[in-house]
């Protein structure tokens, strides 16, 4: 079996750093939890460069190689999960929406929930009053 090519070698060590460097805690975050019962989970983006390049050189003995490698990692927040101690869960996105409609869509569940609290709330002080009269 024949040696490795150099320029397998630097890529090889180039991603391993790079794994070293990153693991499924770095897109989704360790829980914090607060005295109150809310649990934060903290949310990213990561983003990866990778470069490698070499050559043999051109030369008598056919050990002669030149290469290098480089890699960028970026990691950005995006956004925390909250979960409530009553199950309320609840994903808090950072930077700005899209357009207003990304605003109308996600503020839909809570102004539904209001209404529908709302309507309730009327219909049992109706029934109230109509037992009251009944009386």
């Amino acid at each position: 079996m024949a040696d490795k090519h150099p320029i397998e070698n630097v890529m090889g060590i180039s991603m391993d750093k790079i794994h070293e460097m990153t693991d499924v805690n770095t897109i989704i975050g360790d829980p914090i939890s607060s005295p109150d019962g809310t649990t934060v989970i903290p949310v990213s983006k990561v983003s990866f460069g990778f470069v490698s390049g070499g050559s043999d050189l051109p030369t008598q003995s056919p050990d002669k190689f030149a290469g290098g490698s480089g890699a960028g990692v970026t990691v950005k927040p995006v956004a925390f999960i909250v979960i409530k101690k009553d199950g309320d869960v609840k994903l808090l996105e950072l930077g700005g929406k899209g357009s207003p409609v990304d605003s109308v869509i996600d503020a839909l569940p809570g102004i539904i929930d209001k209404v529908k609290g709302m309507i309730d709330k009327k219909k049992a002080e109706g029934d109230t009053a109509a037992e009251a009269s009944a009386e």
